[in-house]
């Protein structure tokens, strides 16, 4: 039974991480493309919170849930589709850390330009194409995770 319950949440913090992320990038990409000031700023205020809220706390639920799920089913951690879930995981991990700081950075940006009644920074639109060519890495590492974890090849 203690094997069913952490599999469900570890599948279901899976869910929660990989939706918010997807969800989030895709409010975020096309509000800023949009270059409407004050939809920009509701949606970076939001996906701020999304990732305080469902990201972090997954973030931290994936990997101990699923070494506990090694432990209980007696998969070797040497396995080849195990190390490269953890190489993966921590790419993705190591593209969303500076994804936070983009955001929160993005946010703040956004607010001051519904302020002052001006047009986004080009610091923001850096930051833009920095989160974008951060997400892309992350996303596909995330798929090969699942896949990883679904095929389970030798």
């Amino acid at each position: 039974m203690d094997y069913v319950i952490v599999k469900w949440l570890h599948i279901l913090s899976s869910t929660f991480l990989f939706g918010t992320g997807i969800g989030s990038a895709f409010y975020l990409l096309f509000a800023s493309i949009s270059r409407d000031v004050r939809a920009i700023a509701v949606v970076t205020r939001t996906v701020v919170l999304a990732d305080w809220l469902f990201t972090t706390t997954t973030a931290i639920l994936q990997p101990l849930t699923g070494f506990y799920l090694i432990r209980l089913a007696g998969f070797p951690v040497s396995s080849t589709w195990i190390r490269w879930s953890v190489i993966l995981y921590a790419l993705a991990l190591a593209c969303w850390l500076p994804v936070v700081w983009l955001q929160i950075r993005m946010r703040a940006l956004a607010r001051e330009a519904v302020e002052r009644n001006a047009p986004l920074s080009m610091t923001y639109w850096r930051y833009f194409w920095t989160w974008v060519a951060l997400g892309i890495p992350a996303f596909f590492a995330f798929v090969m995770v699942f896949y990883l974890m679904v095929a389970k090849p030798a």
